[in-house]
């Protein structure tokens, strides 16, 4: 079974499944589900534990210990298990669809991940988990949503805070779940619940945001040029490498020229765009995207890209974060100022 965040709570007041897989890049959403699922299993009876840390040396033969320790001992466990390349590898992937065909009763089994991309999805081992339990994939809100997800948290820590209260907490972590959920607890220390004006916060607050390349490339395929340059400004504030940088906006400008080249050709927008491998919830994204400039235009762009790889190599003069303003503006339908 498959469930959105918001179910997460309905389905452990129903039932508790005997596997379960968390899977996201949001340290917080994934730490805050975790600790659902472990408080629903003491509350059935589960109540040791034993966390298990899969990484290259793992012995995926712990995993079936397990089960044969409880036919001795026949105490009720949760097993931990965390994988933080989010690949199990071919024992691993079989360790799990064995435990999966016949789950211990008095076992029950968490597996946290990073996010899967779609072929870590389709896999056996993930399949297996399906069927026997559930698997949660957790998304952080974007930029539109988090106001709203920061104010059901400001509510629900005990604040009425005024208007503009969690658009300013969102400008100033967004990118960082973490980071809001520490602010409201500062906050609270600070002050305590009850009414929270915006000149409580703006002094209260450090800029806690911290933005990634994803980030930029969603904001540049939003068309929102004032956004785009204040995530790459932070970027390069943080020293991200320019080369990864220029890797995700070629990479995404080499889908838009396809799938812009598609279109012209006669395909339908929807298909146009899945044969680009570009995944649902993007779709239409990037639909609205490719038809702010023709094939000609996203092709012009990626030589850009091309220009820019040698400025960044030093093969040719220039600077290369203004490069990388260029394209990303580009990106954004706005042209740059020095352009």
């Amino acid at each position: 079974m498959r469930l959105r965040q918001e179910q997460l709570a309905a389905q452990l007041e129903r039932s508790l499944a005997p596997v379960w897989l968390v899977s996201s890049d949001e340290p917080l959403l994934q730490i805050e589900a975790a600790d659902a699922i472990r408080a629903a299993a003491r509350r059935a009876g589960f109540t040791n534990r034993e966390i298990l840390e899969a990484d290259g040396r793992f012995d995926w033969r712990t995993l079936s210990h397990q089960a044969e320790e409880m036919s001795l001992f026949a105490e009720r466990k949760l097993v931990d298990l965390r994988i933080p390349s989010g690949k199990p590898g071919r024992e691993g992937g079989q360790a799990l669809r064995a435990w999966c065909q016949a789950p211990p009763e008095d076992l029950l089994l968490l597996v946290t991940v990073p996010r899967l991309d779609r072929g870590q999805l389709a896999s056996a081992w993930v399949k297996a988990i399906d069927q026997a339990g559930v698997v949660l994939q957790l998304w952080p809100p974007d930029a539109a949503r988090l106001p709203g997800w920061i104010q059901g948290r400001l509510r629900a820590a005990g604040f009425q805070p005024a208007p503009g209260v969690a658009e300013l907490l969102a400008e100033r972590t967004e990118g960082n779940l973490l980071a809001a959920r520490q602010e409201i607890e500062k906050l609270l220390l600070l002050q305590g619940p009850g009414p929270l004006s915006l000149e409580a916060v703006t002094r209260a607050v450090a800029d806690s945001a911290r933005y990634d390349i994803f980030t930029l490339v969603d904001a540049a395929l939003a068309g929102d040029a004032r956004r785009t340059e204040k995530i790459l400004a932070g970027l390069r504030a943080e020293g991200t490498p320019a080369p990864v940088v220029l890797w995700a906006l070629a990479r995404e400008i080499r889908t838009l020229a396809t799938v812009a080249a598609a279109l012209e050709q006669g395909v339908p927008s929807t298909r146009a765009v899945a044969a680009a491998g570009v995944w649902k919830n993007r779709q239409p994204l990037v639909g609205r995207a490719v038809r702010r400039q023709g094939t000609a235009q996203w092709r012009r762009l990626l030589c850009q890209c091309a220009e820019a790889d040698a400025v960044i190599k030093g093969a040719v003069a220039g600077e290369p974060w203004l490069v990388l303003e260029r394209i990303a503006l580009a990106m954004a339908g706005l042209a740059h100022p020095d352009s």
